[in-house]
């Protein structure tokens, strides 16, 4: 097995509630059968973990989840929330 970690840190709870509300959802729904992800907030920190089978489901998998939380910052700097 092996596994990456992604911390992401915000300004406020409020920003990484908002984030890892929004990518939260996505986790079981896009794991295929060789990765998984579990996502968690702590306070301002919003914890990706990633686990895969081998090195190549690996790399996409951490393509698949920083691509996400990208977007959900876009989405709430957008909506007038400060990430």
């Amino acid at each position: 097995m092996h596994t990456a970690e992604f911390v992401f840190r915000y300004d406020t709870p409020r920003a990484a509630a908002l984030v890892a509300d929004a990518i939260a959802q996505e986790a079981g729904e896009i794991d295929g059968g060789r990765s998984s992800a579990t996502v968690r907030r702590e306070g301002e920190e919003v914890f990706v973990d990633v686990d895969a089978d081998d090195l190549v489901a690996l790399r996409a998998g951490m393509n698949t989840w920083s691509t996400l939380v990208e977007v959900a910052e876009r989405a709430a700097s957008a909506g007038g929330a400060r990430v």
